[in-house]
């Protein structure tokens, strides 16, 4: 008789809709094919036919800044774009279709940009998004990517930070130089991350930091996790809070006014 192997079984899949848990909202877009702009509480995310097209963010440096702040354009040629157009998107496309960038450098480059603030956009919120609706058309020249790749990336983004340093104050706190007393003395660091610690003064965030640069602000952050885990930055410890005001009605008795008082009553009670 011929034995009969049976097949090992199958690796286990991990369900892809398990990475779209950052925005049920976000989810629910992107199934309905939908356009337009949701409003976040760290970010814009703009969708096309459900697809993330453009992302924004305070947190991290626009477009404009990534491909002016080495030379890739002039700052003069994105004003101008700028100008003309009602959009950092808008702009971007007419910079690619006048032949003003080569096309791979600007779409390289907006990536990084969507990537980097949709990031920060899809950050745990403590308030609602909203919804925009545009029923116009809006795929235009510039790759746009799947929600489902853009939540991935931001879980794969936040599992690294946390390995690096697990402790996120320093992402957004003002940073400071930490005191090297009493530690071994500090491991050499890389350029990029002396780039950052001489940006370091008590006033600048990672988000300063970045922008000053013209780099991505997550890579910023995980420079920052790095020298934080090294014993090299910390985050400036918050100013303690004002105490609160005496109100004017409050009266404070003088413990010595009050005992003349009670001898007074006495003396003339004699």
């Amino acid at each position: 008789m011929s034995a009969v192997r049976t097949p090992p079984p199958a690796l286990p899949v991990r369900d892809k809709r398990a990475v779209r848990a950052l925005s049920p909202m976000l989810t629910r877009l992107a199934e309905e094919r939908a356009t337009g702009v949701l409003v976040r509480e760290h970010g814009v995310l703009h969708l096309a036919e459900g697809r993330v097209v453009h992302a924004e963010s305070p947190l991290a440096p626009g477009l404009d800044v990534l491909l002016t702040a080495h030379g890739t354009l002039a700052g003069a040629a994105w004003q101008r774009a700028a100008a003309r157009t009602p959009s950092p998107l808008h702009a971007a496309e007419l910079l690619l279709s006048s032949g003003v960038l080569p096309t791979g450098a600007l779409e390289l480059c907006h990536l990084d940009a969507l990537y980097d603030a949709g990031y920060f956009a899809l950050a745990p919120s403590s308030t609602p998004g909203r919804f925009r609706y545009d029923h116009t058309p809006r795929l235009g020249p510039l790759p746009s990517v799947p929600v489902v790749a853009l939540e991935h990336e931001t879980l794969r983004r936040r599992l690294l930070l946390h390995r690096l340093w697990p402790d996120p104050a320093a992402d957004s706190a003002p940073l400071i130089r930490a005191a090297p007393a009493g530690r071994t003395p500090a491991a050499p660091v890389t350029p990029r991350q002396r780039a950052v610690l001489d940006r370091v003064d008590g006033l600048r965030t990672a988000a300063d930091i970045a922008r000053n640069l013209g780099r991505q602000a997550f890579h910023t952050l995980v420079d920052v996790r790095r020298l934080t885990a090294a014993g090299q930055i910390a985050p400036a410890p918050a100013a303690p809070a004002a105490p609160p005001p005496t109100p004017l009605h409050q009266v404070t008795t003088d413990p010595d006014i009050a005992l003349l008082k009670r001898l007074r009553d006495a003396l003339e009670a004699l």
